[in-house]
């Protein structure tokens, strides 16, 4: 057999590569070292097969990476961990003929994409006078390394104890020319601007302006708003329509707890639009769930120390959404992760949970064209893209994987793509 034959063979043999693991890691390697597209940038990758127990290609899995809303598998786990099938949404206790409330961080009540919360109907029944209380918040509304230029994006709303209509504002705008607000109670806070192009919050107070141009015909835009105390109540008094009142006062042991919505449908939301307020929300539920104070530093720590030591390498773990650019995860973190998932939640349920390439979520528009094989949480960011979950090959082999790519130049579609390029090629010839 002569040179040229040897070699046509064995680029056969390796585009085949013939279900051993050490194929994978060849293809695996030479998809990424030949694509001009993955060669310009940092790339890490990790392959597991769970039946085997086995990694099946590493490539710079054991590098940091910046994980962008990969994030989320932390906390989607940590909420996985502690809370049940329901999410607790309030904490109170009956003090003579006061009822003194606190939140859990709990993101469901009056949310306009939620189930109606259990909360509401509680809060309305009762007979006694109602105060509220923020005394066991104890984090920053936002997180480290968050933009504070996009305190007028809607993936960007304040963290808050009992966060109201997730804490954002909806404008919808039908034909372009009458803009209509939810909650209506916002509705006197939006003036005409003639400076401004589009909808636009002030930074540090709760107006809303909007240019008297017409708007794009179908227009909807979430909007935060800025959270506080007296505005939380302000907002139950109007919903509720009975007083609620502000007390400083707090609630100690003995309390009793109202649950709010099943819990998967934060879950599902979560991952499938990758809403970064619930993220941030179910740490404080789990900081609530463990009883510290609602602080994502505290619970951020109390997880890593209680679920999370045996993970490959130490997650460098700053906030529950991914936002933040502090954050740092290894590929084979994320794979150690995603079987601690994995064995808390049965597929079919897991698969629903999760984006399914071709079809939901935030991949419904990646894989397209074929059967979902691929069931993954996305991670976004300027020069970011990170993918990590789960893929079904054709032979029906389970594998878990995280593919993190960081620091590139071209356009998030391309990497997008060429993901999905070598994730297919896994699924086909594994």
């Amino acid at each position: 057999m002569n040179l040229r034959t040897l070699r046509i063979y064995a680029t056969f043999c390796c585009s085949a590569f013939y279900l051993s693991g050490c194929s994978v890691s060849h293809y695996i390697h030479h998809e990424v070292k030949n694509s001009p597209i993955l060669s310009q940038h940092h790339v890490g990758i990790s392959v597991y097969d769970p039946a085997k127990q086995k990694t099946l290609a590493a490539y710079q899995d054991d590098h940091y990476f910046t994980p962008a809303s990969n994030t989320k598998l932390f906390s989607f786990y940590a909420g996985l961990s502690v809370l049940g099938d329901s999410l607790p949404g309030l904490e109170y206790k009956i003090d003579s003929d006061k009822l003194i409330f606190r939140g859990t961080g709990d993101p469901s009540l009056f949310h306009p994409d939620l189930p109606s919360s259990a909360v509401a109907d509680f809060l309305k029944n009762r007979t006694e006078q109602l105060f509220f209380t923020s005394s066991n918040f104890e984090t920053p509304h936002f997180g480290p390394g968050w933009a504070w230029s996009d305190y007028n994006d809607y993936y960007q709303p304040e963290r808050s104890p009992l966060p109201l209509y997730g804490n954002i504002v909806r404008f919808s705008s039908p034909s372009g020319l009458y803009v209509r607000v939810e909650p209506e109670f916002w509705q006197d806070s939006l003036l005409l601007d003639t400076t401004i192009a589009g909808l636009q919050r002030d930074e540090h107070t709760n107006q809303f302006r909007r240019s008297p141009n017409a708007l794009p015909a179908g227009l909807i835009q979430e909007i935060p708003f800025r959270t506080s105390d007296e505005l939380t109540v302000k907002l139950l008094t109007k919903e509720l329509k009975r007083e609620v009142s502000l007390t400083k006062e707090k609630i100690g042991p003995g309390f009793k707890t109202v649950y709010s919505i099943p819990a998967d449908s934060l879950y599902r939301r979560m991952m499938q639009v990758s809403d970064n307020m619930f993220a941030e929300q179910l740490m404080l539920l789990y900081a609530s769930a463990n009883g510290l104070p609602l602080d994502t530093e505290l619970a951020i720590e109390h997880a890593i120390e209680n679920l999370l030591s045996d993970l490959p390498d130490r997650p460098i773990w700053r906030d529950g959404s991914g936002l933040s650019r502090y954050n740092l995860f290894t590929p084979r973190t994320m794979v150690a992760l995603l079987d601690k998932i994995y064995k808390k939640v049965p597929q079919e349920k897991l698969f629903m949970i999760l984006p399914n390439g071709g079809s939901t979520g935030t991949l419904r528009n990646l894989f397209k064209g074929q059967e979902s094989f691929v069931y993954a949480k996305t991670g976004s960011l300027s020069n970011n893209f990170c993918l990590s979950g789960y893929l079904l090959t054709k032979k029906g082999k389970l594998l878990y994987f995280s593919f993190m790519n960081n620091n590139y130049t071209r356009s998030s579609n391309e990497v997008r793509q060429e993901v999905a390029r070598v994730l297919t090629g896994l699924h086909e010839k594994y």
